[in-house]
Parts: C-alpha cells; sequence; structure tokens
C-alpha cells in the first residue's frame, strides 16, 4: 500500500485519506460538488471520483442523497470505499472506465453527473512523472466522451455539472452543447479584477432554457495574496470550511 496522508475537508467534516505522492485532492472538487442543484431523495454519479472528495462533500451537504462514483484506478477506488466507511457517508464506488461503462451504472439514470475530469490535453503539454497523478490529470479518454458519458447517465430533467480549466471551455461547450440544453457558466475568478483559470458550466438533459453567462465567483479576497496563509472571500471560506452550496447565483447558502 503507497504511503497516504489524512487530510480535513469542509472545515473538519470530512477526513479523506489520499496518496502522498500521485494525484492529491485539493479545493476544486470540493467547488464542484458545492454547485450540484441536489436535494434530499435525488440520486447522483462522480464520474472519475479519485479518492471521493466530490461524492462525499456533496453527500455531507445534502442528507439523503444517494452518491455512486465511478474510478478507473483501482487503489484510488479502494482509498474511496474506506473514506465513505470512515467518514459514514452513503457512497457507493464502482470500479471501471467510463469508455467501457459498468452495466452496475449502465443500467441506471441519475438526477446528477458530477464531473472533474483530467485538465490537460497532452499534444498540448508534458505529462505527469508519476502513473496515478497522469492519470488524473493527462485527458488519455478524450473530453467529448467524458461529456457524452455523462449526459447519457443523466435523467430527464437531470443536471450536468463539469469544472474545468478556462482555456478548455470552447472544447467544453461545445461537447456539452452537442448533448445538453440550459447550459450555465459561472468563471472562477481567483481575486477580483483577474482572469478567471477555472469554470463551472451546468446542462440539462433534454433542457431549453436560453444560454446563462453569470458573472464569476471570486475565489480570494484582495488584490494580492497576503503571504502563507489563506484569504478566501467569506462566501468560498463557506463553501469550503462550512459545506454551504456554491450558487450560480453568486450565493453561499
Amino acid at each position: 500500500m503507497a504511503e497516504t496522508t489524512q487530510n480535513a475537508f469542509l472545515g473538519g467534516r470530512l477526513t479523506i485519506t489520499q496518496p502522498v505522492q500521485g494525484y492529491r485532492a485539493g479545493v476544486d472538487p470540493v467547488l464542484l460538488a458545492a454547485s450540484v442543484p441536489a436535494r434530499q431523495g435525488e440520486t447522483a454519479l462522480d464520474l472519475g471520483c479519485g479518492v471521493g472528495v466530490a461524492g462525499l462533500c456533496l453527500a455531507a451537504r445534502v442528507p439523503g442523497v444517494a452518491v455512486t462514483g465511478l474510478e478507473l484506478q483501482p487503489d484510488y477506488a479502494a482509498l474511496a470505499r474506506a473514506n465513505a466507511t470512515a467518514n459514514g457517508l452513503p457512497f457507493e464506488v464502482i470500479e471501471g472506465d467510463l469508455a467501457a461503462m459498468p452495466e452496475a451504472i449502465k443500467s441506471r439514470r441519475f438526477d446528477h453527473v458530477l464531473v472533474n475530469p483530467p485538465y490537460f490535453d497532452r499534444k498540448a503539454s508534458r505529462p505527469a512523472q508519476h502513473k496515478g497523478r497522469e492519470t488524473a490529470m493527462g485527458e488519455a479518454t478524450p473530453l467529448a466522451l467524458w461529456v457524452e458519458m455523462a449526459a447519457r447517465r443523466a435523467a430527464p430533467g437531470g443536471s450536468v455539472t463539469f469544472i474545468h480549466r478556462a482555456e478548455r471551455l470552447p472544447d467544453l461547450l461545445g461537447h456539452m452543447a452537442a448533448h445538453l440544453g440550459s447550459l450555465e457558466l459561472l468563471p472562477l475568478a481567483p481575486r477580483r479584477g483577474r482572469e478567471a483559470r477555472l469554470c463551472l458550466l451546468r446542462g440539462r438533459k433534454e433542457g431549453r432554457a436560453n444560454f446563462r453567462l453569470h458573472a464569476p465567483w471570486i475565489l480570494h479576497a484582495g488584490d494580492e495574496h497576503p503571504g502563507d496563509r489563506e484569504n478566501y472571500t467569506d462566501a468560498t471560506a463557506c463553501v469550503l470550511r462550512s459545506g454551504a452550496s456554491l450558487g450560480f447565483d453568486g450565493q453561499a447558502r
């Protein structure tokens, strides 16, 4: 077993075991989970769940939501199951490849699908040295297939939410528009007046509403980083530390 650490998420509500080497979850899956408009009694699918951070954050925020995760790498899937057990949350983890969707998922539809896919197109970037990190960060499975599989698993009227880097937005928008409607884009800007580096994009299965471009969500307060300490905006701190939802309207609830 690879060396691991235990890290607190949601202000200590979750304790997550993850590898020392390889992909380590940061704030991105927390922001993704906080943006999913799930309610008690609904179902959600976390595609490429890693060690389970996004799915478990969603399960912790919305009691009564049934979350399923799909993870390609066996060691990460095992950690996700262990994290679900350790935190006492209902999170079903299925090992498999979304390109050959396991029947346990293929036969179902979900009210919400959330996806934190590999960010980097390796035609324009260099691969990570660690295999686990490269699998999580390097786009081996095309983004178009991630979107198609997510859309297929969504129930009619269900939401599909992606978090991705801003430079991949043209591709992501095109792929999502081919399968989903009612698209909404929320840029995530590091500071007021700065360019967004990440974005959240949501669509609806069979949605018919016009595209909406929301005002940016500002992650940090002030114009510059104040040194070796956090300086999240109050709204972002509520999401990351108190488990609040992240609304596309700019509100944390």
